[in-house]
């Protein structure tokens, strides 16, 4: 049985002889020439890959214990523009973290920011790589425990051009569209499906 806890190499096993850049502007794209360490030793040909640069970054899933109420939000997105039910996407709270912040700082600015709501207890759920293969970022992904009874409107920042929609959901509502096409991204599925198995206990305080 293989040994499948542990990474069986890290970053020194990895050699990069090139580094260009191919676009700056609030992202970047890069063109690497590396080698890596192969499974059954030796290294591999020199091979090019192009690496899509955005950093770290956190996503909120508000969730009102008292109310059984969970927050979203809906904007527009590029990237799901060919999305046969549209580029508009539910989604949970999410900005990207600055110099300095940690998940937990970007927590709370985004959710007065994107929800008008503050936290009142974070608990940190996770973080995973939404799409290694071809791009660096990292997502943290946290629960945020708020009171919703108010919550609701449009949102965002002018000068970012954001226009956020706040859904606040009944929980079991949420959960029975969990597979149902609605919901088309990682973060918000990773999400609720950690709700289902903690929301019992979040609800008892």
């Amino acid at each position: 049985m293989t040994n499948w806890k542990k990474a069986p190499y890290t970053r020194d096993d990895v050699e990069i002889t090139d580094r260009e850049t191919l676009y700056k502007n609030f992202f970047r794209a890069e063109k690497l020439t590396l080698k890596h360490k192969l499974f059954q030793g030796g290294w591999t040909d020199p091979m090019s890959r192009e690496l899509f640069r955005r950093g770290p970054a956190v996503g909120v899933l508000l969730y009102d214990p008292e109310r059984d109420l969970i927050g979203l939000v809906e904007q527009f997105r590029a990237g799901a523009l060919d999305d046969p039910q549209g580029p508009w996407c539910l989604e949970i709270v999410a900005g990207m973290i600055e110099e300095g912040e940690t998940p937990e700082d970007v927590a709370r600015r985004e959710s007065v920011e994107e929800a008008g709501v503050e936290p009142q207890h974070l608990e940190y759920i996770g973080s995973y790589f939404p799409s290694p293969g071809a791009c660096d970022e990292k997502m943290h992904v946290l629960c945020s425990l708020v009171d919703l009874g108010q919550a609701g409107g449009i949102h965002g920042l002018d000068e970012e051009n954001e226009d956020i929609k706040v859904h606040v959901i009944p929980a079991l509502e949420a959960f029975e569209c969990l597979y149902k096409g609605r919901f088309n991204n990682a973060a918000v599925l990773i999400c609720l499906q950690w709700l289902q198995l903690n929301r019992e206990r979040l609800k008892q305080g």
